[in-house]
């Protein structure tokens, strides 16, 4: 089983925590969020995964692809970088890591996480992961046949079609058929939008006769901005059943409550303080006379006289002030 994971830019709707982190390697109570993505595909696989490939931007630099060869071998797998630097569509993204696509094959965008209670069956032809949605005027979505077979793929719809929208998670059992029809698009300049698009090489497929199965998760969850990256935040939180506010991480707990669910990393501070619930705190943070709710504090960051709620602080920032929902990054200071 091979994984595929485009990453491509740092991603716009995450600024400005994007401006100096790549936006799947922002923390999700205590995790990256392409560290949690790799470890629930491998568990829904159910089989073992021999290469992880992540498509980057040549701009990423050594310490991030470091940190996800390391997320791969985490896995029992090999990792292994491949870059795009021109956002030309996710076809052409898919195509960049082209070597590591053969036999039974999964890609999946990194701006997503989900949760799901089956293991998928790799003897389909393909299968395309899908979540049933209120609203899918804003997505992509699959239509069915009376066999359950998915018979349309079609783009945001105007009207209502179906409600199961692509979260972003394809499985194909022959990675080299993929292959071929994506090269296919870019030999003969088959774009959208001048875009290279994956949907099209569905089609094709489709159109050959291959059958493609709705593989349905039980919550799907968007990391592609700040609110929705907290939010996803407090739901891993609850995923996780209780607290991982542990003794032996040299936690400091000053005459402080903490509300579970929570995550504190190693080495934190937290005096006359209220953390929780849904708050992670980063790794060597110090928290002092402070409220913080439902909110992401990434490690190295300082926390003084502050109610800080639906907030995401970057690296190293420091913030000292009153009621506040903030989405700042890297180092930035913030004094009320």
């Amino acid at each position: 089983m091979q994984i595929i994971i485009p990453m491509a830019g740092k991603g716009k709707r995450m600024r400005p925590h994007t401006l100096t982190t790549a936006k799947p390697l922002i923390p999700v109570a205590g995790k990256p969020i392409v560290q949690r993505l790799v470890e629930d595909i491998t568990k829904v696989c159910g089989q073992k995964v021999n290469e992880i490939a992540f498509i980057i931007g040549s701009d990423f630099g050594v310490e991030v692809e470091q940190s996800l060869i390391k997320v791969a071998e985490s896995q029992g797998a090999k990792g292994s970088i491949f870059y795009q630097d021109i956002a030309l569509g996710t076809a052409h993204a898919i195509m960049c890591a082209k070597d590591a696509i053969k036999g039974k094959t999964v890609v999946a965008f990194a701006d997503t996480l989900f949760k799901a209670d089956f293991i998928m069956d790799t003897e389909q032809e393909g299968v395309i992961w899908v979540q049933k949605i209120d609203d899918p005027s804003q997505f992509g979505v699959v239509k069915l046949d009376e066999k359950g077979v998915i018979s349309d793929f079609i783009e945001k719809p105007t009207t209502f079609i179906s409600d199961l929208a692509i979260i972003g998670i394809y499985y194909f059992k022959d990675g080299d058929y993929l292959k071929r029809e994506l090269q296919h698009l870019l030999d003969n300049n088959i774009t959208e939008k001048g875009e290279f698009q994956l949907t099209n090489a569905l089609e094709n497929m489709k159109a050959k006769g291959t059958k493609f199965m709705p593989g349905q998760v039980t919550e799907w969850l968007d990391c592609g901005n700040k609110n929705a990256t907290v939010y996803t935040n407090q739901r891993v939180l609850e995923f996780d059943k209780g607290k991982t506010y542990l003794k032996e991480k040299n936690i400091i707990n000053n005459n402080s409550l903490i509300i579970e669910p929570c995550f504190i990393g190693e080495n934190a501070e937290i005096s006359n303080s209220i953390i929780g619930p849904h708050a992670s705190i980063g790794a060597n943070s110090k928290i002092n006379n402070s409220l913080v709710k439902n909110s992401i504090v990434q490690k190295d960051s300082k926390v003084n006289n502050a109610n800080v709620a639906n907030s995401m602080l970057g690296v190293g920032s420091e913030v000292t002030g009153k009621n506040l929902d903030l989405s700042i990054s890297d180092y930035t200071q913030i004094i009320v």
